[in-house]
């Protein structure tokens, strides 16, 4: 039931750490998934914060969803939300967009808590260079009984459909199992894969690791459960045809597009963040990591 199974890259930023399963050389798409970080759980000094200076993007969406903590998100369509659990925050950056994330001051006044999920969708052919947006949903679904809670972030599983936007078939639940709790997972994706990011669970009897991203064979039903409680993303959705190209913060079909992206940041002619329009983070001198952090 178990296709394959990729041990995230794991980067020490001092306070935090942050777990980087795709892309990378094993695998660079699930779905619509292009990019999968996983970060803390942690508990930051008093005075300490998340501090990603504005930067840029183009041809995908981002998706952050958070179990602990909050992030102030701003970005150059004027936008500030603050995330907070339960809520996800859909940022699309189309033709191009600029934007920051910080914790807030009164997060940082107590220690500030960061743990949680960012992801990447690429945007499907014809679709790249759409207006960019910003969305944030709090009414989602809920699938529940005594010891399975799952709430559906994006697309439609277990009969219920959440509001979010999706421009290519995607799913995306957050899943928590209490102990003996068991949830059947639909097959219907192209692509599917899951996350143990907290306790322990096991698809079909097969444990999963933590932090692991665990791909799961196509068209399979099988069930997801715990013994004694855990919390699993489920992520997948359409599988892409077409090849995508990952530099640092940039996503797209057409490398070429991706070069243009570059000269653009370097000569400042992406839009300012209003609100956080004094800092911004260099292109990089050689090939990066995707994206950047403090």
């Amino acid at each position: 039931m178990i296709e394959q199974t990729i041990t995230p890259d794991t980067h020490d930023l001092g306070q935090f750490e942050v777990r980087r399963a795709i892309p990378s050389r094993a695998r660079t798409m699930v779905g619509p998934f292009i990019f999968v970080d996983q970060f803390g759980p942690a508990q930051l000094d008093i005075g300490a914060g998340m501090d990603v200076r504005p930067h840029p993007h183009i041809d995908l969406a981002t998706v952050t969803w958070l179990f602990e903590g909050a992030i102030d998100h701003r970005d150059s369509l004027g936008t500030f939300a603050t995330i907070r659990p339960g809520q996800v925050n859909l940022m699309t950056a189309g033709r191009g967009i600029v934007h920051s994330e910080r914790s807030p001051q009164d997060e940082r006044d107590r220690g500030a808590k960061l743990y949680g999920m960012q992801t990447w969708l690429a945007l499907p052919d014809g679709q790249e260079e759409i207006d960019p947006a910003f969305e944030a949903q709090t009414d989602l679904p809920v699938v529940e009984d005594q010891c399975a809670k799952a709430i559906v972030i994006m697309g439609e599983l277990w009969g219920k459909r959440a509001a979010t936007t999706t421009h290519a078939d995607t799913i995306y639940a957050d899943i928590v199992l209490a102990a003996s709790g068991a949830l059947p997972i639909e097959a219907k994706a192209d692509e599917r894969a899951v996350m143990l990011v907290g306790g322990e669970a096991s698809v079909d009897g097969q444990p999963l690791g933590l932090y692991e991203l665990t791909v799961l064979k196509p068209g399979a039903e099988m069930t997801l459960a715990s013994e004694r409680g855990g919390r699993v993303m489920l992520l997948g959705g359409e599988a892409f045809t077409t090849k995508r190209h990952v530099w640092w913060n940039f996503v797209s079909s057409d490398r070429e597009r991706i070069n243009q992206a570059k000269h653009d940041w370097k000569d400042g002619k992406f839009p300012k963040v209003p609100g956080d329009e004094d800092e911004f983070i260099p292109l990089p001198d050689k090939q990066p990591n995707t994206v950047s952090y403090p």
